[in-house]
């Protein structure tokens, strides 16, 4: 009976000491995973990190869209598109402010005129949208000013989606418009107002 016993509690303790050793080895393995975290250094990649570029002319799966002028600015041909390819709606507009004071004021300044704060700490400010040559440029320039960069401008591509970016070219024209409305096409009780903040009454 004793040594039936002192067996018994030789075997338990040789099991609990052989799953002592499984559970610490799986916690182990559970705290030093074979995995690499978002620019984390490694030797393995090219370039030093785990992230990677995306590889060019892929497009992540779900992303697709084979509308060219709604994603390219262009069309076929590869001309600049000269209207949206959505109707745009107030609440584009309110979209593409809230996304241009974001991302395009800094430099553009909220007005459009090329003062934003980064020009004004010295750094070469962009052009005024509201110079004529911008002013007649056709929306598809903007879209892919957005979306590929221009001169000291980086692409935005990867910030902005393309909705968004067509969202910020209609509240530039909006911008362009309230610059140079036609005072003519102005209701009747606006023009007024402006004739007497004009005449200082």
């Amino acid at each position: 009976m004793f040594r039936s016993n002192r067996r018994t509690r030789r075997a338990m303790f040789t099991l609990l000491a052989v799953l002592a050793l499984f559970l610490s080895a799986c916690s182990q393995k559970m705290r030093d995973q074979p995995k690499l975290n978002p620019d984390e250094a490694t030797t393995l990649l090219p370039g030093g990190t785990a992230s990677q570029p995306i590889v060019a002319d892929t497009v992540p799966r779900g992303y697709v869209n084979d509308d060219v002028e709604f994603t390219t600015g262009k069309d076929a041909s590869g001309q600049l598109v000269t209207e949206f390819p959505f109707p745009i709606t107030k609440q584009d507009i309110l979209r593409g402010e809230e996304r241009f004071n974001i991302y395009c004021a800094p430099c553009h300044g909220h007005v459009g005129n090329g003062a934003g704060v980064v020009a004004l700490r010295g750094f070469p400010g962009p052009p005024s949208y509201h110079q004529d040559r911008l002013r007649n440029a056709p929306v598809g320039h903007f879209f892919d000013v957005i979306t590929n960069g221009f001169g000291r401008m980086p692409s935005y591509a990867n910030q902005i989606p393309p909705e968004d970016r067509w969202r910020i070219v209609a509240y530039i024209r909006a911008l362009q418009l309230s610059q140079h409305a036609d005072v003519k096409s102005l209701p009747a009780a606006d023009q007024q107002q402006l004739q007497k903040v004009q005449s200082g009454g």
